[in-house]
């Protein structure tokens, strides 16, 4: 009991800021939650995030005329994120990107898999091989624990070998194949089962080339994020909405039906607390235990300018070879021209696998892309950072300990969700805004004890 009067006494004492809700974490699914929150009939929100900047890991990084991103991100004009913010429409630039892979034969070829160049190209022998296989895998090969497991029962041993996409999925998801959970390859690789089997591959040597895709793919504005989670900052300002960025959270308390915040000498007091920052880091806040089996990728990125003979003339690449580090690169000038007369680009790479090291990343890539005949001309590093908690290692049992988390937390009273807060991967806004919305408007039809 006197625990409790001393922590509302610190509170008081900081002349404590009260709000109707906080989130945590600034990021798409934090942005959309307070838009989500504001609807509910929130007035007073305050968006708290430990970054300087809007966006979570939506992160540029610029020198004169370039401007990168960690990683590669698409927007779509129908995406419900629009509905949220509709002022950003008109930032976005209109892109047609095309992807491509690197397969382990040393071809740029289609992306996930080539009927041509991973099958026929083959030779008559192989492909009996692969068909074998395939077929062996169907029959054989049910029971599936794990993504290689799953991955080889929809396309036999072989073609996964042949492929690269073993390969790729280990430079993904930060681990060996065998070691991601089957959980994650149901509700996240089922283009495998869906693209990748026989049967549709076979299917699409007799059909017309698909359409594209109905809606219109866009990227961020050439100047970089902060233009556009700016004008989603005033939208929510003019809601009701403050923002409290880059300053370290010290601890959460929670008091009786309240809970406070403390941050930098400052108290926050509010009716609720939504999170979509990683679970660890909450539970740190919170003081609860922390779940250590809750592992998080972080990722390297490289920034190379270029002038030359790239080899390829798709926009994203992935690294499906057995060989080098990098997992993806994507060409920045192809959606916003040339800087200073040089074509720009990225590249990801999980930097457990190169030891954390921009020099040795940069010296295995160029390694790398020279042996497979690209980027034959002047290459030049124009930077490169790391990205902690980029997204979740899914190793097997993770989906469950998430859950756990994420269901303790709930009973302390804080709805936590999102690619950080719910351990979910989202590879697109479009995800993170419909789990956003999904979650919050759950929780407000659960009526109040």
């Amino acid at each position: 009991m006197e625990e409790t009067v001393q922590r509302i006494d610190d509170a008081d004492s900081m002349a404590a800021q009260h709000c109707d809700a906080i989130v945590l974490g600034a990021g798409v699914s934090g942005l959309v939650a307070a838009s989500v929150l504001a609807q509910q009939g929130c007035r007073r929100i305050v968006v708290v995030d430990e970054y300087a900047h809007l966006g979570g890991n939506h992160i540029d990084w610029s020198s004169g005329e370039y401007t990168f991103d960690i990683g590669s991100l698409i927007f779509q004009d129908d995406s419900p994120l629009l509905q949220h913010f509709p002022e950003l429409l008109p930032l976005y630039v209109p892109i047609e990107p095309r992807w491509a892979r690197l397969n382990p034969q040393g071809l740029i070829t289609a992306y996930p898999i080539s009927v041509k160049d991973d099958i026929l190209r083959a030779g008559a022998a192989e492909v009996a091989r692969i068909l074998m296989s395939a077929a062996y895998a169907r029959l054989f090969k049910r029971r599936m624990r794990n993504a290689r497991e799953f991955a080889r029962h929809w396309i036999g041993a072989r073609l996964l070998h042949r492929s690269g996409l073993d390969a790729y999925m280990t430079r993904f998801y930060g681990i060996a194949s065998d070691q991601i959970g089957i959980e994650l390859a149901r509700k996240r690789m089922q283009w495998i089962s869906e693209h990748a089997s026989l049967r549709g591959l076979l299917g699409r040597l007799r059909r017309a080339k698909p359409q594209g895709p109905a809606n219109r793919q866009m990227a961020r504005p050439r100047e970089g994020f902060a233009t556009l989670y700016a004008a989603a900052a005033a939208s929510l300002t003019a809601r009701g909405a403050s923002f409290l960025l880059g300053a370290k959270i010290d601890r959460i308390e929670k008091l009786d039906n309240r809970f406070v915040l403390f941050r930098e000498g400052r108290a926050i007091v509010a009716d609720r607390i939504v999170s979509t920052i990683p679970i660890r880091r909450l539970q740190a806040l919170c003081n609860l235990p922390v779940s250590q089996e809750l592992e998080t990728i972080t990722l390297l990125a490289l920034y190379f300018s270029f002038d030359g003979a790239r080899g390829f003339d798709e926009e994203i690449i992935y690294n499906f070879s057995y060989d080098g580090a990098w997992k993806r690169l994507t060409m920045y000038s192809d959606f916003y021209g040339r800087a200073q007369g040089r074509e720009y680009f990225g590249v990801e790479v999980i930097a457990n696998h190169i030891g954390k090291s921009i020099a040795q990343a940069e010296a295995d890539f160029r390694a790398h892309v020279a042996a497979n005949g690209l980027f034959r001309g002047d290459l030049r590093l124009e930077g490169g950072q790391l990205l902690d908690n980029a997204y979740p290692i899914y190793r097997d049992g993770a989906d469950e300990s998430a859950a756990e988390a994420v269901k303790a937390l709930k009973t302390f009273g804080i709805e936590s969700f999102g690619r950080q807060g719910g351990f979910n991967y989202q590879p697109t806004a479009r995800v993170s805004t419909i789990e956003a919305e999904a979650a919050l408007r759950s929780a407000a039809a659960i009526p109040a004890r």
